[in-house]
């Protein structure tokens, strides 16, 4: 692919780098801020336990579902267009979630914040590559900070939240990121080089809105069977009906010219098993966040600032691990081992989580196996996510990214609404009850244990620890930002 644009002074090229980090930082800060806000939603908008999954599930089924969509309208009308465009519409959603007053204008907010999140997320790193992929030396510093943003975001996410939701209203979790919207849009101009990545064709928006609606399906049956049961034909036809477009997606990308995803791409060894396992990995840690959450608020009693401050050492220690210690242990033994201990620490942390006590309290309860769930985390999720990128061939990592980003975020999708729905089966729906909210969310997380416990076990078994080298896919089928 061709790089025409501008050339940045040096100066400008890192303010530039700093405005990409921040994109990736409130991408990530999006999905995490409204944990510690979700019992305050719940109160005032009319959520049900069951259905609070999404004020979550939402965002992440836009991003997840538009991501391939978002890297393919970047390099067909540019990456800066679309960088500012998505802008836009994360401030609009933001406004529109900040001000619902019912179930229903919430996750309408939530799903427009998770399409602009899918215009900047690949739009940011086509952007990045602009700026610095002329020289390596360079480059891999701005990828280090532009790594970094990620964890701080998740971090931010997590304390901000309960700041936020203690000290003004939940509503400002959404409304803050208005003005780093404008500002954002503001700056982009002078600092975000123009011209596109010289990619010609067509837009496959059918293909992208199939995925998502499919996906929408299949969690909203999981998330409903609790309340119309497994056995009935609402849960089986939401189900089939998602699984159905899943399954004409895949169909069509086999078949058609300029697809979204370029299927052969799965050929590169270790893509498919990295993708797999980002996604198990997504859809144990999601669930463990989202009711040790619930556990700290609904139960032990704790106010939005303590239950953020509660989950900061886990978040902290992500950060500080991912920056410093997962690269180190990949160069010394390479991905898969890591991977694989990573999945394992986490399910064992998981299977320690659900010994929570309804009458326990935070160090006791929490504070040990959150930390073991963090460092397997850390583990586990740059060498999948490095592998998943560098296993496919040079020419495909824009389309390799989008995959292995889209991967996590089903996953967390998918894997929110099975362990709700277990969670809800074995008490986790009866507020106000904390022996059965407890019971509910130990099973949640035993059932986040044993997904990442089958990562773990796939891991293994799949990934190749001396790689062949990838086989090379047509350079026009690298669409995905």
């Amino acid at each position: 692919m061709s790089t025409a644009h501008a050339s940045p002074t040096n100066s400008v090229r890192w303010w530039g780098l700093a405005l990409i980090a921040l994109a990736q930082f409130m991408v990530i800060m999006d999905a995490s801020i409204i944990g510690v806000a979700l019992p305050h939603l719940q109160v005032d908008l009319g959520f049900t336990q069951a259905n609070l999954s999404w004020v979550f599930n939402a965002y992440v089924i836009a991003l997840g579902g538009m991501l391939l969509l978002g890297g393919r309208l970047s390099d067909l009308f540019g990456p800066r267009r679309m960088f500012a465009t998505g802008w836009v519409i994360l401030g609009i959603g933001s406004l529109v979630a900040g001000f619902a007053g019912n179930v229903g204008v919430e996750l309408t907010g939530r799903v427009l914040q998770g399409v602009g999140s899918a215009l900047i997320a690949p739009a940011a790193l086509t952007l990045l590559m602009m700026l610095f992929g002329s020289n390596p030396k360079e480059l891999t510093k701005a990828m280090a900070f532009y790594g970094a943003a990620a964890p701080a975001g998740g971090t931010a996410g997590v304390f901000l939240g309960g700041v936020i939701t203690e000290f003004i209203s939940w509503q400002w979790v959404f409304f803050i990121n208005v003005p780093i919207a404008i500002i954002a849009l503001i700056a982009t101009g002078p600092l975000m080089p123009g011209g596109t990545m010289g990619a010609r064709g067509s837009v496959d928006a059918f293909g992208a809105l199939t995925v998502t609606l499919g996906l929408a399906a299949v969690v909203f049956g999981i998330v409903r069977a609790e309340v119309a049961g497994w056995a009935s034909g609402e849960t089986w036809i939401a189900i089939g009906i998602g699984v159905a477009l899943l399954i004409f997606f895949f169909v069509s990308q086999k078949v058609k010219k300029e697809p979204l995803m370029q299927l052969s791409i799965f050929r590169s060894p270790n893509l498919a098993s990295a993708n797999v396992a980002q996604l198990l990995l997504g859809a144990a840690w999601i669930p463990m966040w989202f009711f040790l959450n619930l556990y700290l608020q609904q139960v032990l009693g704790f106010t939005a600032f303590p239950a953020g401050a509660a989950l900061l050492p886990m978040t902290v220690l992500i950060m500080i691990g991912m920056i410093a210690l997962a690269p180190r242990i990949i160069a010394a033994v390479g991905p898969k081992m890591p991977i694989v201990l990573g999945l394992l620490a986490l399910a064992v942390g998981l299977g320690w989580m659900s010994f929570i006590r309804p009458d326990g309290n935070y160090w006791v309860d929490a504070f040990g196996p959150s930390l073991l769930v963090a460092f397997g985390q850390v583990l586990a999720f740059i060498p999948s996510l490095q592998t998943a990128i560098s296993a496919a061939p040079p020419e495909a990592g824009g389309l390799a990214s989008g995959i292995v980003n889209t991967s996590y975020q089903v996953g967390s999708a998918l894997g929110l609404a099975v362990v709700t729905a277990v969670a809800a089966s074995y008490g986790a729906s009866q507020l106000g009850n904390p022996s059965a909210l407890t019971d509910g969310f130990s099973a949640a997380f035993i059932t986040a244990g044993i997904i990442a416990l089958v990562g773990a076990l796939l891991a293994l078994i799949t990934f190749h620890t001396r790689p062949r080298v990838a086989e090379s896919i047509p350079a026009e089928s690298t669409s995905a930002g």
